[in-house]
């Protein structure tokens, strides 16, 4: 059984950082994407980035470009979402999520982790 733990949210000023982290467990994320996305409430949940689990290729939504950075260590079995410079916009919950494919939208994700709550304050 696929398991996707979030870590590393909490309360931050405006122009601040966080680095969010998601421990991958129960399977080979070989040929896998990995994604975070975030929901704020009353809102859809929306794409923030992307990474291949083998390969370097990166996608972010226009959003966050220039300010987050997503990143994997495969011996840690570990996703990363480094946040720079935050806004109060940027709060939500932020999720990690996996499935078979890199893609920007919620279902194609087969896994989804618990969530990690992001609030930046102004």
């Amino acid at each position: 059984q696929v398991q996707l733990v979030e870590s590393g949210g909490g309360l931050v000023q405006a122009g601040g950082s966080l680095r969010l982290s998601c421990a991958a467990s129960g399977r080979a994320f070989d040929s896998f994407g990995m994604g975070w996305f975030r929901q704020a409430p009353g809102k859809e949940r929306d794409f923030v980035a992307a990474i291949p689990w083998i390969g370097s290729r990166t996608y972010y939504a226009d959003s966050v470009k220039g300010r987050f950075t997503i990143s994997r260590d495969i011996a840690k079995k570990t996703v990363y979402l480094q946040m720079n410079s935050l806004k109060p916009e940027d709060t939500a919950v932020y999720y990690c999520a996996a499935g078979p494919q890199i893609a920007t939208v919620t279902d194609s994700y087969d896994y989804w982790g618990q969530g990690t709550q992001v609030t930046v304050s102004s």
